[in-house]
């Protein structure tokens, strides 16, 4: 067990190292932050004395290093844009984007799950068929349409619910919340149904193979033939293994759900990260940009990693081959 954590921390950090690069490469290669910070009237003495202490006239290998250490400490200096610290917007921003995309995921495990066990055990019904059909729709529909729909509906034609904003918030220490007032409730609600949909099928259509398919193998034969009622081969064995791959694609589509928020914080305006990216890629702010990206890769590697750990935990057949293997 220790020796796998170290081999997925290894790996973890080899990604971020990769990753760092990429966004390195945005401050080289996408415009000249000198130019953005002083104008096009700057002198070149003025040029020449902001890159000196921006570090610009470093031999790369040496820039790279510098940001790798600022970036390892949260800093990624200063917005062309807004003209303060990234590290500041970014901490304003993430608690937003991390609240909608948990109460998305929550919601289409909630939904997806039960759905795909009924589709699956009820094959051929008129129900599990209308599920089908909702889980097609829902993954070919863009999400700026799905978004766009439910506007024009509850927030247009009923007036039921606001179309954009996040509400009063509650401020927890160095966090914000809108899960403390009923306003942060009525706000999160479209916006989190948008983002939900696709992730809902996805895990649907998932469950509902697996189970399938784990309602053919041998074992639940056996556990049939011992005389157990179908309510304990249905929940008590089949959904368990059904589960654990579900456990996995969930895991990253949680990462998915935080770094594809992009759109649904654009149709609604929800202030969150995505938000705050796509105002930067507007205006070429090239700090939030790399910090945005190396952020969402640290999310990814984080829940990647918690996933990898939590399959080798439920699923004893792992354990069996890695101790057989030493």
């Amino acid at each position: 067990m220790f020796a796998f954590i170290l081999r997925r921390l290894a790996q973890a950090v080899l990604v971020m190292v990769s990753v760092a690069l990429i966004a390195f490469m945005l401050f080289q290669y996408v415009g000249d932050p000198v130019v953005f910070l002083l104008g096009q009237d700057a002198t070149p003495e003025q040029v020449r004395e902001l890159r000196g202490q921006l570090g610009l006239d470093q031999p790369f290998v040496v820039q790279f290093w510098h940001f790798l250490v600022n970036a390892v400490q949260g800093e990624f200096g200063i917005s062309l844009r807004q003209g303060a610290q990234v590290s500041t917007l970014i901490a304003e921003r993430l608690p937003a984007t991390l609240e909608l995309a948990l109460v998305a995921g929550l919601l289409a495990l909630a939904v997806g799950i039960p759905m795909g066990v009924y589709a699956a055990l009820k094959r051929g019904t008129f129900v599990s068929q209308l599920f089908m059909t909702i889980s097609l729709l829902g993954v070919s529909l863009p999400t700026f349409l799905i978004g766009i729909l439910l506007i024009l509906v509850f927030a247009v034609y009923l007036g039921w619910l606001p179309s954009f904003g996040r509400g009063d918030v509650v401020q927890v220490g160095w966090w914000t919340t809108g899960l403390l007032s009923a306003q942060g409730w009525t706000h999160i609600i479209l916006p989190a149904i948008t983002l939900a949909v696709f992730q809902l099928t996805l895990i649907m259509r998932l469950v509902r193979a697996e189970m399938l398919e784990v309602l053919r193998t041998d074992y639940i034969k056996f556990a049939r033939a011992r005389g157990l009622t179908n309510r304990a081969v249905h929940f008590g064995h089949a959904l368990k293994n059904t589960l654990v791959p579900v456990m996995t694609i969930t895991g990253l589509q949680l990462g998915g759900l935080i770094a594809f928020a992009i759109i649904t914080e654009t149709v609604f305006q929800w202030p969150g990260m995505g938000l705050l990216f796509i105002q930067a890629v507007t205006f070429a702010d090239i700090p939030v940009m790399a910090a945005y990206l190396c952020l969402i890769a640290l999310i990814f590697v984080i829940i990647n990693l918690i996933v990898d750990l939590l399959y080798f935990a439920v699923d004893p057949r792992l354990r069996v081959e890695k101790a057989g293997g030493h």
